[in-house]
């Protein structure tokens, strides 16, 4: 049986499919989130077959798998690429319903022109059929067909930067750049794993970190190097805001306690962060960036789960921390002296979408239009209602119309289609408005502020240097 993905999926109206296939479908993809490897982008990888470059570190689909019966050898395990696949063509019936159902047949059939329904009855001829359109698909071959202009992965400033350094001397019209996300800086409650990283930063920003000074020189020369190599943006994934009070008295007494092996309280490695967190947002505003927030997951829950498989492998939850206050006094004290950069606020809790969008609105400052954006629907809020949610807010709350649209936030090459979903609500939203006369019924004036939000307006906000195929700024 074919699939249900048509030229007109999601898109209800005469409007709606108007502004999808006029404006949105065409526009190229700025991708200014995700955790490729950039490693995979250097050599033009080639996949060895649908298993790894459709189910290689998904940890959406392994949740999927695991609430459908699945054994963890066939998510994360010793399992062969063929029994891995053929457990998630076996799950994909049962995830009717949840996005990765819409996904899934996207990713199919935008990548390997295949028409069906996933099943297992279907399985043998997708894997047969993928595989072989894999042999002629790199990973320069995805990032060419589908359009994508720029690339900012998530890098961590203990790491070096050689993919990133390989990759300016590629002939691919794709610009890649790295991320600066600290997040391991802030890991003095677990002093181990904070020593082992101090080591690391420390061999590669070629200085000794004994002292808590050494550190921040260390980091800020690591913000250097970044920035030589192209970087516009940082990254902070935070369970809330730090803005809490600290010396730097008091942050080098956590630093010094944490290299002793001895973990401080909460309140302590708290004001230690935000001692930190202040000092990144100087150093962003300072060089034009654009710095990121990512508030309100809290990470692996499940202990055994993270002992036997570790991190970042789908055991992470929407997280109900107090939100408002910490994230207004952080932005403040940037603010008051002048040093508040550009940044994105990305919320996990639905019920936090309109205390975000009022927030970005109380440190717009005239300089820049969207200098402050609250960011699109972030991992489990990554979907079509959650989607129109945050769209909602923002338009009621803020300038849509400045918004900077869609990332992958993903592992995955295969991941780009979640630009066109996103640009199928987006244009089902506002042609639905339109049809009902909520808005006007012109397309130049909608349209045009689709295309923005497709790709202009993440262009003109983040600046990074891009092939001359893709328009300049106005």
């Amino acid at each position: 049986m074919k699939s249900f993905i048509h030229d007109d999926f999601l898109l209800q109206t005469p409007e709606s499919r108007e502004l999808y296939h006029g404006y949105a479908k065409g526009e190229p993809i700025y991708d200014y989130h995700c955790h490729l490897p950039p490693e995979q982008i250097e050599d033009n990888h080639q996949f060895a077959d649908i298993a790894e470059i459709w189910l290689g570190g998904d940890h959406y689909k392994w949740r999927a798998m695991r609430a459908n019966g699945i054994a963890e050898r066939f998510c994360t395990g010793e399992a062969s690429s063929r029994e891995k696949f053929d457990a998630w063509c076996a799950t994909v019936p049962h995830t009717l319903g949840n996005p990765l159902y819409h996904w899934s047949h996207l990713e199919l059939k935008r990548y390997f022109g295949i028409d069906v329904l996933i099943s297992p009855d279907t399985a043998a001829a997708i894997w047969d059929e993928a595989n072989a359109k894999l042999e002629n698909m790199r990973v320069h071959d995805i990032l060419a067909a589908n359009k994508v202009a720029a690339i900012c992965t998530t890098d961590d400033p203990a790491e070096p930067l050689v993919a990133h350094e390989k990759i300016k001397g590629l002939s691919i019209t794709t610009k890649v750049y790295p991320t600066f996300r600290p997040d391991k800086a802030l890991g003095v409650d677990e002093p181990i794993s904070f020593k082992l990283w101090i080591e690391k930063l420390g061999k590669v920003s070629k200085q000794p970190i004994t002292t808590f000074d050494e550190l921040v020189s260390a980091l800020k020369k690591r913000h250097d190097d970044f920035h030589a190599t192209g970087c516009r943006l940082s990254d902070h994934g935070l369970n809330h805001a730090l803005a809490e009070s600290c010396s730097l008295e008091e942050a080098a007494s956590v630093f010094d306690a944490a290299l002793k092996g001895s973990a401080s309280t909460p309140e302590k490695c708290a004001k230690y962060g935000s001692y930190l967190m202040r000092e990144f947002g100087r150093w962003d505003a300072a060089k034009g960036w654009t710095k990121q927030l990512h508030l309100g997951a809290v990470r692996s829950v499940n202990r055994r789960a993270l002992e036997q498989i570790g991190p970042d492998s789908g055991f992470d939850s929407i997280g109900d921390t107090p939100q408002v206050q910490s994230l207004g006094r952080y932005l403040d004290s940037l603010a008051a002296t002048n040093e508040l950069p550009r940044m994105v606020l990305y919320n996990l809790n639905p019920s936090d979408n309109y205390a975000f969008a009022t927030m970005a609105g109380n440190f717009q400052d005239g300089t820049i239009a969207g200098k402050i954006q609250f960011g699109s629907g972030w991992w489990f809020l990554d979907q079509k209602e959650a989607m129109e949610w945050q769209l909602n807010a923002l338009a009621n709350l803020g300038l849509l119309s400045r918004f900077v649209g869609m990332l992958t936030d993903s592992r995955s090459f295969l991941s780009y289609t979640r630009h066109e979903y996103f640009r199928r609500v987006l244009c089902n939203l506002l042609g639905g408005q339109m049809a009902r006369g909520e808005l006007p019924s012109d397309r130049k004036l909608v349209g045009g502020m689709v295309k923005n939000i497709c790709f202009a307006n993440a262009r003109d906000l983040f600046r990074l240097e891009l092939d001359p195929s893709y328009s300049e700024p106005a």
